[in-house]
């Protein structure tokens, strides 16, 4: 377990002077810190903590505790931990989580118990569907909305036929099956592989399957460590000169400095899809963004952008609500029609975002850092397909 300075700091205070637990709201989040995809983990907790910082530690009269749990990468890890900060810390909401597995196996003991939890990444189809539950919020988006969004581009772009790869657990499925739901051309051959802490890295023969296949393009979901190894193994296998590259949660600002330090220029120009990015031209992402960068010398990933808009929609909850049980913070979600980094968002039947997704291409900003903006908006105040399987 993790805690960050501040939480460590309020839990001493609380046990000088047992009165200050009523005057505070507790969060826990839920992300990966250990295993390679700590990488997003750590980058979700640095917005976390930077979200901490701006809104001063302060949600309305209440003061703000947050306890940091490591899921492992392991379903039956986030299980535990969630249980944990359940039954033995009381946290009044849980947040995070980046994988819908961790999240599909750690939702249960949170809505059972009555408290609210609020994905800030992970976009099951079970939990926007028949699922659904009334604690249940995300801050993110649905998994198929992004890829549904590349398979128009795909089409726009008059693409004829595509390779598909994606890791095979329940995000990556979600995610081949949204690129299916729109995408009009000829599907040449698709490999779903090895994932969780022994994730498959070594894609030599998948990609020599998609180069015998003779698709025009190659469309790919690997976040984190394993997004960085396709990219390198598919510019050094000089499949670029054949395909043209469509990425979503792959080529971002978790893989591209490291892809810009090895060299693989061949990213550059490839096209993903989103619903941020770090140019989207609003002022409280603007200030986030700056923030960031000044903080830790780096571009923030969605993720990151995704975790700083988690604390924020719970802060402006218990200030409208005035009170920090489920209830109320509940009726207070329902109504935000707003997040920092995005801007104008409404909610949906099933408490998932309906909000706008772009173009992202890969570029060299103005200082010589590999990063991405945003060339086009592909869909408009979007709501997830599985809206419609849920019935509150």
């Amino acid at each position: 377990m993790r805690k960050s300075f501040a939480s460590l700091a309020l839990a001493a205070t609380m046990l000088a002077s047992p009165a200050v637990l009523a005057e505070s709201i507790k969060i826990g989040f839920v992300t990966t810190l250990t295993t390679p995809a700590a990488v997003i983990g750590n980058d979700m907790k640095d917005a976390f903590d930077l979200a901490y910082e701006h809104i001063g530690g302060k949600m309305g009269d209440f003061d703000v505790e947050v306890i940091y749990e490591d899921d492992g990468f392991k379903p039956e890890v986030g299980k535990q931990k969630v249980d944990k900060l359940v039954k033995q810390d009381d946290v009044d909401v849980v947040t995070g989580f980046i994988w819908s597995h961790v999240l599909l196996a750690s939702s249960k003991p949170v809505l059972d118990a009555d408290k609210i939890l609020i994905s800030a990444n992970a976009g099951p189809s079970q939990l926007a569907g028949k699922r659904c539950h009334e604690n249940f919020f995300s801050v993110s988006w649905q998994n198929d909305q992004t890829p549904m969004a590349l398979g128009e581009v795909l089409n726009q772009t008059g693409v004829k036929s595509a390779y598909l790869m994606a890791p095979n657990y329940a995000a990556g499925k979600n995610m081949v099956t949204g690129v299916e739901r729109t995408f009009k051309g000829e599907i040449k051959g698709k490999d779903l592989t090895r994932w969780g802490a022994d994730a498959q890295l070594d894609f030599s023969a998948e990609l020599a399957k998609a180069k015998a296949s003779g698709a025009e393009a190659m469309w790919v979901f690997y976040p984190g460590a394993a997004g960085g190894a396709f990219i390198r193994q598919f510019t050094q296998a000089g499949l670029g000169d054949s395909m043209k590259l469509y990425t979503v949660f792959t080529v971002d600002a978790i893989s591209l400095p490291r892809l810009q330090q090895g060299g693989l220029d061949g990213v550059l120009g490839s096209f993903a899809t989103q619903t941020w990015s770090p140019d989207l031209p609003v002022e409280t992402n603007r200030k986030f963004v700056s923030a960031f960068l000044e903080k830790h010398g780096r571009y923030p990933s969605f993720y990151a952008a995704q975790a700083y808009d988690a604390m924020f929609f719970i802060r402006d909850a218990v200030e409208k609500a005035g009170a920090k049980d489920a209830a109320s913070l509940r009726a207070a979600m329902r109504e935000a029609r707003s997040l920092p980094t995005r801007g104008a968002v409404t909610w949906g039947n099933n408490h998932f975002p309906i909000q706008n997704l772009y173009v992202r291409e890969a570029v060299t900003d103005s200082e010589g850092r590999w990063t991405t903006e945003i060339t086009d908006l592909v869909y408009e105040k979007h709501q997830d397909p599985y809206a419609a399987e849920c019935a509150m």
